[in-house]
This record gives C-alpha cells, sequence and structure tokens, in this order.
C-alpha cells in the first residue's frame, strides 16, 4: 500500500506514536509489514495536522517536509520555560503587562525573512543526534542561527497573559523559539503553552483522520488518490 495519510494528532501522542499505530494498523489490514514514515514532527503536547507517508511514498520525505505550515500558537507571557512549552519548568519572569500596540509592534518585528535560532530542545539533528536528547542529557547543542520566513501573523488575541495568533511559516521554523524570541522583544519573557499545526502546504486539518482503524486508515490513502 502506497500513498499519503493525513492524521489529526492528539495531544499526549508522540509522532512516532502515530506512525507506529499506523503501521499495527496496516499490518492488520494487509497482512503484511507496511513503511510508515512522516514529514515533519509535532511535539507531544502540540496537536494537529501529522502528514504521514506510507509505502513507496516514504522516499519523497524530504520533498514533503519542505513544504510551508500554519499554526495556531498559544503563549503565555510573563514566565518562562526551560523548554519553552508547557513541559519544562516554568518559572515568574517578569510583572510587566504590555499595553496592544507593545504586543502589536513587536509581532511586527518578526513578519518576514528573520534569522531563528533553533531551540535547544527542537527535533533539530546535532552531530547525527537530535538536539532535544542532547539537552535533556545536560549537554548544550551548539545551534546555528538560520533564515526562515515568518509569513504572516493573524488572528491575534491578547488578554494578559495570553496571546494567541495564527502564524504561516517557512519549513524549518521553530514556533516554540518563536514564542521565546516575542517574550524578548516584550521583556516579559514567553512560553509555548498550546500549539495546533492547521496546513501542511496544500493539505488542511479538514481532511485528517482522528480516528486511526484499519479501515479508516486504509479508506484515507485511497481517497488521497493513491493506490495500494
Amino acid at each position: 500500500m502506497n500513498g499519503i495519510l493525513l492524521v489529526d494528532k492528539p495531544a499526549g501522542w508522540t509522532s512516532h506514536d502515530v506512525v507506529a499505530k499506523v503501521r499495527s494498523q496496516l499490518k492488520k489490514k494487509t497482512g503484511q509489514k507496511v513503511k510508515v514514515g512522516h514529514s515533519g514532527t509535532l511535539d507531544p503536547f502540540a496537536t494537529g495536522l501529522l502528514v504521514l507517508l506510507i509505502g513507496s511514498y516514504t522516499k519523497k520525505a524530504g520533498e514533503f517536509s519542505k513544504l510551508d505550515k500554519t499554526y495556531e500558537a498559544e503563549l503565555i507571557l510573563g514566565q518562562s520555560s526551560t523548554t519553552s512549552d508547557p513541559e519544562g519548568e516554568i518559572t515568574k519572569f517578569s510583572t510587566h503587562r504590555p499595553s496592544q500596540e507593545e504586543v502589536r509592534q513587536a509581532l511586527n518585528k518578526f513578519i518576514g525573512e528573520i534569522r531563528q535560532t533553533p531551540h535547544a530542545f527542537s527535533a533539530i539533528k546535532v552531530d547525527g543526534q537530535r538536539a532535544y536528547k542532547l539537552a535533556r542529557a545536560g549537554k548544550e547543542p551548539n545551534l546555528e542561527p538560520r533564515k526562515v520566513t515568518i509569513y504572516g501573523i493573524e488572528n491575534v488575541k491578547y488578554d494578559y497573559p495570553k496571546l494567541s495568533f495564527t502564524t504561516s511559516v517557512s519549513s524549518g521554523t521553530y514556533i516554540r523559539s518563536l514564542a521565546e524570541d516575542i517574550g524578548r522583544e516584550l521583556g516579559t519573557g514567553a512560553y509555548l503553552s498550546a500549539l495546533r499545526r492547521t496546513k501542511v502546504g496544500d493539505f488542511t486539518l479538514s481532511s485528517a483522520l482522528n480516528e486511526l482503524t484499519k479501515d479508516s486508515i486504509s479508506r484515507m490513502i485511497l481517497s488521497n488518490g493513491q493506490h495500494t
């Protein structure tokens, strides 16, 4: 079986958990092992669109990983996290409450091509190892800034300490790093409290599965115009 499978990943699951579940269900359906991979990880606390590649399509992982992405993000201002997300150690950082105008101006500074340093707890590889594995082992991965593009920041809602927005970004953009950078720009500190990926390239959540049964998976692969 070969094709593309769109999954709405629930919170608490790793991307690998989803891959393993789909692989298991396809084995039940076909009676044989089927190759399954993904085109870009989502952190366990995050939800949303995960593009899985089935069978011969796993060879196209590099192509799919370069697609632009859209996220719905929620930040908590005034605090910081060791991992820049809810899973780290959270501490009070500042009591400053930025105005609506301060927030607007800060967000505007990140629109366009920027240089972003991937977070130490990201999945980027450093000397063949995932950065987050090195960070969890107490090591400091050497991560260099790189160019990424923030195409837009929209649907902004701000009610201190919560700040939420929708953002479309180029491949390789780390939203937890963006959250940390926004907090630094505002002088408040910030961490990413919620994240939902809604779009990858032309793929959207409206076509994604949230129930991974062997029959629903098979139907979804076929409905994407692929073949067995």
